[in-house]
């Protein structure tokens, strides 16, 4: 059985969120996975690769350790603020004096990670807030 769709499509999204060459994609699914295409993999291969990926050096995005599931990360916190990628990057530039978000290192992305959390906790969600007013 192959896998679907979305975990087909994830695997592209990192590839290329990455910067993985051609050449360098078909020799990790080779060495993470046994297979020449993405198309081959099934569930067990999926998550095998996700996890090769996540542990190779291909997933940081900067020499400073940022990784690309903070990088995720962050853009789902701010999006679920809903924050456009002005806002984000305003709030990066006052807190971490710089308004890329490709530059922070891992241990900015950690706090910025937290920031947002808190912030989210202070806003609260809207289903919070329909909770907190039945009450």
């Amino acid at each position: 059985m192959t896998i679907d769709r979305k975990k087909l499509a994830l695997i592209h999204i990192v590839k290329k969120e990455i910067g993985l060459s051609e050449q360098d994609y078909r020799r990790i699914l080779r060495e993470a996975a046994g297979v020449g295409s993405a198309a081959e993999l099934d569930d067990a291969l999926f998550r095998k690769l996700m996890n090769y990926l996540v542990r190779s050096p291909y997933y940081r995005l900067n020499r400073f350790g940022l990784t690309l599931k903070q990088k995720l990360y962050i853009q789902h916190l701010s999006r679920s603020l809903g924050w456009d990628a002005r806002h984000l990057e305003n709030f990066i530039g006052k807190y971490y004096h710089t308004s890329d978000i490709n530059t922070l290192t891992k241990q900015q992305a950690s706090h910025a990670i937290d920031s947002l959390k808190g912030v989210m906790r202070h806003v609260g969600t809207p289903k919070d807030t329909n909770t907190e007013r039945q009450t």
